[in-house]
């Protein structure tokens, strides 16, 4: 054990949802004290850097029921059960856009709030774009509003919060980092 773990001691599932289950764990903390930790546990997910031939981002505006708002984000979604991240990635944006990609490339993965969840996020930049005609359908549950964006559009949706979540602003960074690099 390093000298920074902190031992399970018990573990009790106190919610199941459809989405995520929530734990109530009893540790012992390095300086051998006991304490309570409230973890997320979470299947993990994909997200898309989807970009069109005509250097554009495809994106999706939805509401967050969390945040009482809308967002406009990279299309993104949960793993399903044994799903392998590529293939989760491409169901997705076909699901979300109606786009289907000749090249999918796995950029990173990260977590997305450690301090208490074990979302696991992979994101994948996909590129050569060609929409479906007979595309499969969002989730019944699901509503979005696609929008393609230049990087520069992106960006000053960020500075006015209509990209507000991690792992878009991760992703248009990552375009800007790319951008930056060209021009040397």
């Amino acid at each position: 054990m390093s000298r920074l773990e902190e031992k399970t001691i018990n573990s009790e599932e106190i919610f199941s949802g459809k989405v995520i289950s929530l734990q109530l764990q009893d540790v012992e903390l390095p300086n051998g004290k006991m304490s309570k930790r409230e973890i997320i546990k979470h299947p993990g997910a994909v997200a898309i850097l989807a970009i069109t031939d005509e250097n554009k981002i495809v994106m999706v505006e939805q509401y967050r029921k969390a945040l009482e708002r809308t967002l406009v984000e990279i299309p993104a979604g949960k793993l399903e059960k044994g799903e392998e991240p590529s293939t989760c990635a491409r169901r997705e944006l076909e699901e979300e856009t109606g786009y289907e990609c000749e090249s999918l490339e796995w950029l990173i993965s990260f977590y997305t709030s450690p301090g208490f969840a074990d979302e696991l996020v992979h994101l994948y930049v996909a590129k050569g774009l060609v929409k479906k005609e007979n595309a499969a359908s969002l989730d019944e549950d699901e509503f979005v509003n696609l929008e393609e964006l230049t990087l520069e559009e992106a960006q000053n949706y960020i500075k006015n919060q209509q990209i507000y979540d991690a792992k878009t602003v991760y992703a248009i960074q990552y375009l800007q980092l790319q951008e930056a690099l060209l021009k040397k």
